[in-house]
């Protein structure tokens, strides 16, 4: 069984919208399209008078307040290609359905917190091209795929910095070749064991549900995901109408329509245009049309909308009738899928207020660094050797794919450091890798460096030889702190490298696969820079134009 009701994975009871409630009875509307009451208001529909009224019209405030806060966040949460976005309040908890985080065997790492004790927070967004409603159908054609195996044709992670400073995305294209992880469906018990052979990343959702997604991204990137977040469709029509439109750009008059009737129907005059419903999705669902007529040109439009989007809600214009609001998320929830740690609309609000910290101009969005595969595998594509893991090593650092420092908050150290002649430092070599066995004397040649800079307490732990990929100091407790930063400091090992854990019992410098050569550590500042291949795109970027296919013009 899956979420709060039965309900057939996949199935929904009705298009969005409509009075059609989940298989437990839960019902997003009565009669016809109203609201049910609040059992706080009056039976007869009737303003009272007194005190009351001051508290209700604070609350009525309140909640425009709350609506306009949810809409200008959550538009990060828009998706193409199957994908929706949705507002979320608090009387629409009955409507959101909720799975497991992950159905893979491997458990995900714990995050590592900042100087100052935050976490960042990882949220896989993820689009079903599901024909499984009459609107889905309607919307997304292709009559042979009805009723189908959805797949999770739109996958983006959104990584929100520990210091709530900046957002990061990173789309990976439907057509990325990779093995699935072994996934366990929760609701049939269903083992899908892990691959042999290079599949295309949307499969993942076959294999069990959402949670099979999470599990895949997690097997080829190594980053912790917090939560999920599966939307289909007919969503995003809502969404954009509800919007009213949201300015989109083409170098080029262009119209997405082949011969055999292929493409998203799109057709657009140069310049910019307000899209907004059916031609939004269409906007969102273009291949053919934009630039080599593939997902990589799909995914660089639906960034371009995705910051327009943003841009507009928080001109603060947008979206404050609270009616037409409540109408909206009624119908849009019916179509959201989410974790269960996010299943509440209480939870979805905190998330939007964590979200909204970070400022416009400090969204990127980005692509997965990509090559082109050969042979059978002729137009998919593959992550790009060293720069797609440069990527997926950033998030899991927490480092801000804009190329701008974190607002890096240091408290003050509990204990200020002893005499470096008075520190005892337990040095590991953790310099081995997949191919690479550790470096002979890493260990003995940094705790000679130690010793030479003053720290004569300095030792080789050769125990412990676990490996890491990147150089850190580690420290069990607040009067520690300042020691192990005096350790960082001097061998010019950044502050940020220097991390809190229960699993040592004193200062340990653990020498990683990044420092596997008798020079001084190499702290580079190009490895904190994002890779042009991922094709980064601020968020406060209004002059980002699509180029069009020459062959889809008119």
């Amino acid at each position: 069984m899956r979420g709060e009701g039965t309900r057939t994975r996949g199935r929904h009871d009705g298009p969005p919208g409509t009075d059609g409630g989940d298989a437990s009875g839960r019902t997003g509307r009565s009669g016809h399209g109203r609201r049910e009451r609040s059992a706080a208001e009056p039976e007869d529909g009737h303003r009272t008078g007194g005190p009351n009224r001051r508290a209700r019209r604070a609350a009525k405030g309140g909640k425009r307040r709350v609506l306009r806060w949810v809409a200008s966040v959550l538009a990060l949460l828009i998706l193409g290609t199957g994908g929706a976005g949705y507002l979320y309040y608090k009387h629409l908890n009955g409507n959101i359905r909720k799975e497991d985080l992950t159905l893979g065997d491997k458990e995900m790492a714990d995050h590592k917190a900042n100087a100052a004790g935050q976490t960042p927070l990882n949220i896989l967004l993820i689009g079903s091209d599901a024909r499984d409603s009459e609107a889905n159908q309607k919307l997304g054609g292709a009559k042979d795929t009805f009723g189908g195996t959805p797949l999770a044709d739109v996958q983006m992670l959104l990584h929100l910095s520990a210091d709530r400073s900046n957002i990061s995305v990173i789309s990976m294209p439907r057509d990325t070749m990779l093995k699935m992880p072994k996934c366990t469906d929760p609701e049939t018990g269903d083992v899908y064991e892990a691959g042999t052979v290079d599949v295309q990343t949307n499969e993942s959702l076959g294999r069990g549900g959402p949670g099979c997604t999470v599990a895949a991204w997690y097997e080829l990137t190594g980053i912790t995901i917090d939560h999920f977040m599966m939307i289909d469709f007919a969503g995003v029509v809502s969404m954009a109408d509800a919007v009213g439109g949201v300015p989109v750009c083409v170098d080029a008059n262009v119209y997405s329509h082949t011969s055999d009737g292929k493409g998203s129907g799109l057709k657009l005059e140069k310049g910019t245009t307000s899209v907004k419903g059916e031609q939004a999705l269409q906007w969102l669902r273009t291949r053919y049309g934009f630039e080599d007529n593939t997902d990589l040109g799909r995914t660089k439009a639906q960034h371009q909308y995705l910051n327009s989007m943003v841009r507009e809600l928080r001109k603060g214009t947008k979206l404050t009738d609270p009616g037409k609001l409540m109408n909206l998320a009624e119908a849009a929830t019916s179509a959201l899928t989410v974790d269960k740690g996010l299943d509440t609309v209480k939870k979805l609000y905190d998330l939007a207020e964590e979200l909204k910290k970070a400022p416009t101009d400090r969204i990127t969005m980005t692509t997965m660094p990509n090559v082109y595969g050969t042979g059978q595998f002729s137009g998919r594509v593959y992550p790009k050797p060293d720069e797609a893991e440069q990527v997926f090593r950033m998030i899991r650092e927490d480092i801000p794919l804009d190329g701008k420092a974190s607002k890096r908050k240091t408290p003050v150290v509990a204990d200020p450091a002893a005499p470096d002649s008075e520190i005892a430092v337990s040095v590991r070599n953790a310099t081995s890798t997949d191919t690479l066995g550790p470096a002979q004397g890493r260990a003995s040649t940094v705790k000679e460096l130690l010793t030479e800079a003053g720290f004569a307490r300095a030792s080789v732990d050769s125990q412990n030889v676990d490996p890491t990929a990147k150089t850190g100091i580690l420290y069990p407790s607040a009067d520690l702190e300042g020691d192990a930063q005096a350790v960082a400091k001097a061998l010019g090992i950044p502050v940020s490298q220097v991390k809190k854990s229960t699993g040592v019992s004193g200062v340990v410098l653990a020498v990683g696969a990044d420092w596997r050569k008798d020079e001084a550590y190499p702290a580079k500042a190009a490895e904190e820079k994002t890779p042009d291949s991922a094709n980064p795109l601020n968020g406060a970027n209004e002059k980002a134009c699509m180029k069009v296919n020459p062959g889809f013009t008119f």
